[in-house]
């Protein structure tokens, strides 16, 4: 009888003795899928009922299931690219580059010398290759095919576990569904899928190159479908505690490395996964009950996206349960008729794309808008000022009435539509009142049918030590895409301040999907130069099995 481990059941033979290579072949048979044997996904089992030395021992925990996450699962699939064979990149430079070693997937070439030179809209030089790569001279308006192709190498295959709360594509679910995405489709799409193809697929015709966030949040989840990902995610899975695990240098001694019958893994001495890391949590599961779990990896990939919890202004009454912080509780108040026929107007804070989302909610439902934000409508930081007017209409026009129709003390509130430039909010009453002040010192009060506080938002990284904090630039602060991104190697992915442990997407700065993908390659190819130096993973002959 199968005895449980913690992610599905493992051979009795091995239970009793279960060293880490032993462990490692109960991964194996985990996975046995790739290896020609069924295996069916269990559920997580309670913690009470493991072992700590029976727990499985990942090379890679992926903490996050959004598009970061799917690509990064993608690559240490085995999937890798190459140069296609008629392919010419239009930067002269950087394709007599990419000729120089054709013969070798772009995961095995130098990344730094690949992207020496590139220009583009990341601060990660990894980016903006593997945008240039996959979408060349896009910036420039141009909508050239990718250079490269994708073949599946299962020998490359590293491993892995991708964890998330809840369906592949992560916050894209819980998007409003009416807003168009910033985006174009194909900007959105992930290697080896593309947006139209799909689209087409599933037989609905794309009136335009934007399209609306469930969309996106669909392909994705298709995505790990077709690409045969699924074995490597777990849904409904909540982190609350990634630990590392301090080794003596002794550890590494034969008896830690004990030998394996050659029944089962053929591998050399002291060449086991480590257990750097301890990852607890738990899942839920169909019943609405939680289940503990506790693993083990050698190495953690941080893929959460900045979304988890919105920005607060941190004033007095912004607990009332008329504020609100993000665009779901909003349109949910919208949908349930909660604002229908209000007289007094919605306030929104914020000057980003999201607040213009709010706006273009509220004005479509003829709710009046006080609209609040601390920047002149000049500020050449505004981000309607990157956006072409003719793509992006909707947010030109939101643009066009923070310029013209500003409050001033003569014309005081208008019918649809007031901006309050260099204001911010001083506080929230009780009666559904809010006091502004504007950047001279003047304030003002206002009676509110609610309020949308749209200013940004962190991660959710409590399951880290300090919150995260460490990681970042700024260590004495929390960390934001912008502000304060996780500080890495910008070739490897991995954090400054903590081996083995490596962060990508917007945890890194890269906000849009279209760079994010390069921190999938950065990574890839970190562990698998690691892999070759130290042949830490199991090789199966025949090229079939995992490697």
């Amino acid at each position: 009888v199968p005895v449980p481990c913690c992610f599905g059941y493992c051979s009795p033979i091995e239970y009793d003795t279960e060293t880490e290579g032993e462990i490692f072949n109960s991964l194996v048979q985990y996975f046995g899928d790739n290896l020609g044997r069924k295996v069916k996904a269990m559920p997580l089992v309670e913690e009470t009922s493991l072992l700590e030395d029976s727990s499985v021992t990942f090379p890679v925990v992926i903490i996050g299931n959004g598009p970061s996450g799917i690509c990064l699962s993608y690559m240490l699939s085995g999937y890798r690219p190459y140069l296609s064979s008629e392919a010419i990149h239009p930067n002269t430079i950087l394709n007599s580059k990419l000729e120089e070693a054709r013969h070798l997937s772009i995961v095995d070439q130098d990344l730094e010398y690949l992207s020496e030179g590139l220009e583009g809209r990341s601060s990660n030089p990894v980016a903006v290759l593997f945008d240039t790569l996959l979408h060349p001279d896009a910036d420039f308006g141009y909508d050239y095919p990718s250079v490269l192709h994708w073949k599946l190498e299962q020998h490359h295959y590293i491993p892995h576990v991708v964890l998330g709360k809840g369906p592949p594509g992560g916050a894209w679910h819980n998007m409003e569904g009416s807003m168009l995405t910033i985006s174009f489709g194909s900007w959105m799409e992930l290697p080896g899928l593309k947006f139209k193809d799909w689209v087409s697929s599933k037989r609905r015709n794309l009136k335009g190159d934007r399209v609306m966030p469930e969309e996106i949040a669909r392909y994705y989840k298709h995505y790990v479908k077709v690409m045969g990902l699924q074995k490597n995610f777990r849904e409904n899975t909540y982190i609350t505690s990634v630990s590392r695990l301090y080794r003596d240098q002794d550890d590494d001694d034969d008896s830690q490395d004990r030998d394996i019958s050659t029944k089962h893994l053929q591998i050399e001495k002291s060449n086991f996964i480590k257990r750097n890391w301890e990852i607890r949590g738990y899942q839920r599961i169909a019943d609405g009950s939680h289940v503990p779990f506790c693993l083990f990896a050698e190495n953690v990939a941080l893929a959460t996206g900045t979304l988890d919890s919105p920005a607060h202004l941190e004033i007095e009454g912004e607990d009332f349960p008329f504020v609100f912080h993000s665009m779901p509780e909003f349109g949910a108040a919208i949908n349930k008729g909660k604002l229908r026929g209000k007289v007094d107007p919605v306030l929104i804070v914020g000057s980003g794309l999201t607040a213009a989302d709010a706006i273009l909610c509220a004005y479509n439902s003829n709710i009046p808008v006080i609209h609040v934000f601390r920047r002149r409508v000049t500020d050449p930081s505004l981000i309607f000022k990157q956006l072409p007017k003719k793509l992006y209409p909707e947010y030109h026009k939101v643009y066009h009435m923070m310029c013209t129709q500003s409050y001033s003390v003569d014309s005081n509130l208008l019918s649809d539509y007031t901006s309050f430039p260099e204001h911010h909010v001083l506080s929230f009453k009780s009666d559904m009142k809010c006091v502004l002040q504007s950047v001279s010192g003047l304030k003002k009060i206002f009676k509110l049918s609610a309020a949308v506080v749209l200013i940004g938002s962190h991660p959710n990284l409590s399951f880290l030590k300090d919150q995260g904090c460490y990681l970042g630039h700024k260590s004495s602060q929390p960390i934001t895409c912008k502000g304060n991104p996780v500080e890495i190697d910008t070739y490897t992915y991995e954090c400054i301040k903590e081996a083995n442990l490596f962060a990508l997407g917007p945890l890194v700065g890269d906000n849009f999907v279209r760079f994010l993908k390069g921190g999938a390659l950065g990574v890839t190819r970190c562990l698998a130069t690691r892999q070759k130096k130290k042949h830490l993973f199991v090789e199966r002959g025949g090229g079939d099995g995992i490697a």
